[in-house]
């Protein structure tokens, strides 16, 4: 990995979107500093576009695409993407498999739930289960739970994944980038293989392997290095969490004022 204050400027000047995973990337732990919001907020006044592409639950990414100064968030690991249109100020909820499939998934995972949180000790739902839609959250305590809750997931047919507060499970064949491919072109009209020189990603997770391995522009804030990444992003920040972030917006900004 490089140093981000080495990114190249002509490469920042045409970047149009921004890509980021949220928790300990915009955040610091649970809570979301005013300097990241900030951010936000002069990123979308210079023309870039966020979208946050996170494994947080439906409810939370409600109140993001409502709220947040971006263009749109993919959430659930994918599972679904939600779009405020902010001219008429109507919610769009796009998802990932149509409604009976969706439940059916559904029905599955609250089964496979109450089979994990019996036969692995300490195994514990997410408090924020009751806001999913497409995904079975457990909490993230410590290397050797992660791990056993997620061999019951994978016996069990399901895909899992973790990042800094879950171990995520689900049943299709969506992730990260799955769905940033069917929705950058729905919503913003971009083809990520196409246009991908206009994108970045920024993240420091495991779940964010696929998204590392496939922008050219992948950042890891600081905090990545403490991770067991399977892909590694090509550039680093100095700052951890929303801090890093801060710093991939500063850095992009200026170079547009340069210009």
């Amino acid at each position: 990995m490089q140093p981000f204050s080495e990114f190249p400027a002509a490469a920042a000047r045409g970047i149009r979107f921004v890509l980021s995973d949220v928790d300990d990337t915009l955040t610091d732990g649970p809570r979301l500093p005013a300097a990241t919001y900030r951010a936000l907020e002069r990123l979308q006044d210079a023309g870039i576009t966020v979208v946050p592409v996170t494994a947080a639950p439906a409810g939370w990414c409600d109140l993001m695409a409502r709220m947040w100064p971006i263009g749109a968030v993919i959430g659930e690991n994918g599972g679904l993407c939600f779009h405020r249109d902010p001219a008429s100020g109507v919610s769009e909820r796009h998802y990932w498999a149509e409604p009976a499939e969706r439940e059916g998934a559904r029905a599955r995972l609250g089964a496979l739930a109450d089979q994990i949180t019996a036969s692995v000790p300490d195994a514990e739902i997410a408090h924020d289960q009751r806001y999913r839609e497409t995904t079975l959250a457990f909490v993230n305590r410590d290397a050797v739970g992660a791990e056993a809750i997620g061999a019951r997931l994978e016996a069990a047919g399901a895909q899992t994944t973790l990042n800094s507060l879950w171990v995520l499970g689900w049943l299709g064949d969506f992730d990260k980038l799955a769905m940033a491919r069917r929705m950058m072109p729905a919503l913003f009209g971009i083809d990520l293989d196409r246009d991908m020189e206009q994108c970045l990603y920024v993240g420091d997770s495991p779940n964010d392997a696929p998204m590392f391995g496939f922008f050219a522009h992948s950042v890891g804030v600081a905090s990545v290095v403490h991770q067991a990444m399977p892909t590694w992003p090509r550039w680093i920040t100095q700052g951890a969490g929303g801090a890093g972030f801060v710093e991939v917006a500063e850095f992009l900004l200026a170079a547009r004022r340069v210009a």
